[in-house]
């Protein structure tokens, strides 16, 4: 018996701003996203938090936030830091407090784990990250045998140059065509984001057009791909 495709479309940055929740929320509501991860230090925060409660079927995971990074005059530079990240103390420490802003906020446990600019792929972030998600039994974005990350949708290049192929609905139908059987979880970043210092501002908002795309739709129906949040495999 052939394995089902099944697909997780995971906005990240919700609650970042305002705009960034507008973002996401059209794209769930009139596009393929089906879950969410939570930015819980950020003004939009409670109100991210507010709409999910009200929509169960947008799962919504933690997206841990140890600061930002941006590509600016030909060089990275910090927009800002919230605990040194090669602390493993104070990143615990701060895992802690984001996990329990989350539970305060959302009345519940997260459906996954992520994390800002993948900072949970370096040490020590990754070993605290993955022992509270095996503690919980909840998967790490990366890290979970059973579900496959594409980040693959994407609006800019490493150097943080503009690449609006990458978050085109002809590099989106790519994607869908090439899944693998099994579960697969599709990162993206739709949004408004004029009201935010960002890098990625033009980008989210050609994410929300081609995520809401009525082609994206048509192609996952005729490709038989399955629709699905996190916890509803």
């Amino acid at each position: 018996m052939a394995v089902k495709k099944q697909l997780i479309v995971n906005a990240d940055d919700f609650g970042q701003s305002a705009g960034t929740n507008r973002g996401i929320i059209e794209a769930h509501e009139r596009g393929i996203v089906t879950s969410a991860s939570l930015m819980v230090r950020w003004p939009g925060a409670a109100q991210a938090a507010t709409y999910a409660q009200a929509h169960p079927e947008l799962s919504v995971g933690l997206h841990l936030d140890l600061g930002e990074w941006a590509y600016r005059n030909g060089e990275w530079v910090r927009l800002y830091q919230l605990v040194d990240e090669n602390d493993a103390a104070s990143v615990a420490r701060e895992l802690e407090a984001q996990f329990a802003t989350f539970r305060s906020l959302m009345g519940q446990y997260p459906t996954h784990f992520d994390s800002h600019q993948h900072s949970h792929r370096q040490e020590p972030a990754r070993s605290v990250v993955l022992a509270l998600a095996k503690e919980l039994a909840l998967p790490v974005r990366g890290f979970s045998e059973e579900i496959l990350y594409c980040g693959e949708f994407y609006g800019q290049t490493d150097e943080g140059l503009p690449h609006l192929d990458g978050v085109s609905v002809e590099n989106l139908l790519r994607i869908l065509k090439n899944l693998l059987p099994g579960c697969t979880e599709l990162g993206c970043h739709p949004g408004y984001g004029s009201d935010m210092e960002t890098m990625y501002q033009v980008e989210r908002e050609q994410e929300i057009k081609t995520l809401c795309d009525p082609s994206v739709r048509k192609a996952v129906t005729d490709m038989d791909v399955e629709l699905i949040a996190f916890g509803r495999e």
